[in-house]
């Protein structure tokens, strides 16, 4: 029996939260001083998030960039929390300083893909937790069949307005005009030059 790893027993600040080992096996958030630890997204939930990046990378303004599990201070002060949004739409000029966190006031847009295991945090939590740091809009990839997305925007002092979850093909004007054809995240990579090649 291997002995298990050393882990902190006591709230960790977010300078200890930074400190931590590199560690690209799990993923590693901190909510309200407390680590916590997730295994990393399977094969399919990547394809989603790849796919997903290029999509929003063709149409998004010059100004804004998609980044992939980009760490997001949500609360500074102790309890510190830190999470990682699937993806994050955030000012190009965080990605050219190649900051390793950005407060949460300075993402537009965050996204997360539902897991087994993440549902209620994606749609309880998190939507609590980033409309108090002020991200404008959060969207929930749910990839049960159908694939759906669901789209909330802050609503003033009510917090987030959830909109109905979205199937087929996701259009809005918020915080751009973007259209996300949701069944194409599924897609094969390369699926349509080998179709014409046969």
């Amino acid at each position: 029996m291997t002995a298990l790893p050393s882990w902190p027993d006591h709230l960790l600040t977010l300078d200890e939260f930074a400190a931590l080992p590199e560690d690209n096996t799990r993923r590693y958030e901190l909510q309200e001083g407390i680590l916590i630890v997730t295994p990393r997204p399977v094969a399919l939930h990547q394809r989603v998030l790849f796919q997903l990046l290029t999509q929003l990378d063709a149409q998004l303004p010059v100004d804004w960039e998609p980044v992939g599990e980009f760490e997001v201070i949500t609360r500074h002060r102790s309890p510190s929390s830190v999470r990682v949004p699937d993806i994050v739409v955030v000012p190009t000029e965080a990605v050219d300083d190649n900051l390793a966190r950005v407060e949460g006031a300075d993402v537009l847009l965050a996204v997360e893909i539902v897991s087994p295991g993440s549902h209620l945090t994606d749609t309880v939590t998190k939507p609590a937790e980033y409309a108090t740091v002020g991200i404008q809009h959060y969207w929930v990839i749910d990839l049960e069949s159908p694939i759906s997305l669901t789209a909330y925007h802050l609503a003033g002092e009510f917090g987030y307005q959830e909109a109905p979850a979205v199937t087929g093909t996701f259009t809005t004007s918020e915080p751009f005009p973007l259209t996300i054809d949701l069944p194409a995240l599924l897609t094969r990579r390369g699926r349509t030059e080998r179709t014409v090649e046969q």
